[in-house]
């Protein structure tokens, strides 16, 4: 069954096309990763997702329904949230209460504050402390807290290992398999490219706004990612 379908999407900054015709699609209960070099679109893409880039033309699907159009407020209860890169938390606010900034939408669904906790259990211990005092891994759990607490049907996720250490990354991607079988469908914006192919059931290549690369990865082979991950051949075919 198919949640998410992106067909001929394109999305400019300013006069810089950042998403070139690109079309994909992610099936329900899958975790899809998007991988690529610095500017290859792929937080463009995710904005344009989550309804923060309104795309130049194409069309996003979700669970069949044409969204390309709808507010980015009206797609949280739609079912999509966005775990932004940078975390984006509300530093002056607890832990408690920046989580429950994602209830606002009250979408029903298995994830409720108490669901989050058994996911992270030291949030629940440090439920009333500063975000402010948390580490950047602290952060970013609880912004994965947050966008679950709108039960999403697809969860976006951008550059979930920037500036964290490789063991805080592997920490929290050992939460993924709880989220996905709980029926929440991931979409993973990723420069890391081992964690991504170790944690997707598929994974896209993005190279100046194009998908140029796309399979799952065990039947991609580490030169085929480097060389679309860095156009070693793809520009010479592109034109």
């Amino acid at each position: 069954m198919t949640l998410l379908e992106i067909r001929d999407l394109t999305v400019h900054h300013g006069q810089l096309c950042a998403v070139d015709g690109l079309s994909l699609q992610l099936e329900k209960g899958e975790v899809l990763a998007i991988i690529g070099a610095n500017g290859a679109g792929k937080s463009t893409m995710l904005r344009a997702l989550a309804g923060l880039n309104p795309p130049t033309s194409g069309t996003i699907r979700l669970d069949g329904r044409d969204i390309t159009r709808m507010p980015a407020y009206q797609r949280v209860s739609a079912g999509v949230a966005l775990v932004p890169e940078g975390r984006r938390l509300f530093r002056s606010l607890t832990v408690e209460e920046n989580l429950r900034t994602g209830t606002f939408g009250k979408r029903s669904g298995p994830w409720t504050l108490s669901r989050v906790y058994e996911l992270f259990p030291w949030m629940a211990e440090r439920r009333q402390q500063n975000a402010s005092q948390l580490s950047g891994g602290e952060q970013q759990s609880v912004a994965i807290g947050r966008a679950l607490l709108c039960n999403p049907d697809l969860l976006l996720i951008d550059e979930l290992s920037l500036g964290l250490a490789p063991v805080i990354v592997r920490r929290i991607y050992e939460v993924l398999p709880d989220i996905v079988g709980s029926g929440t469908t991931a979409l993973i914006v990723e420069q890391d490219v081992s964690q991504a192919m170790r944690v997707a059931d598929r994974v896209h290549c993005l190279l100046e706004g194009r998908s140029v690369l796309e399979g799952r990865p065990q039947d991609l082979s580490s030169e085929q990612v480097e060389h679309a991950y860095f156009g070693i051949g793809v520009r010479e075919e592109q034109h």
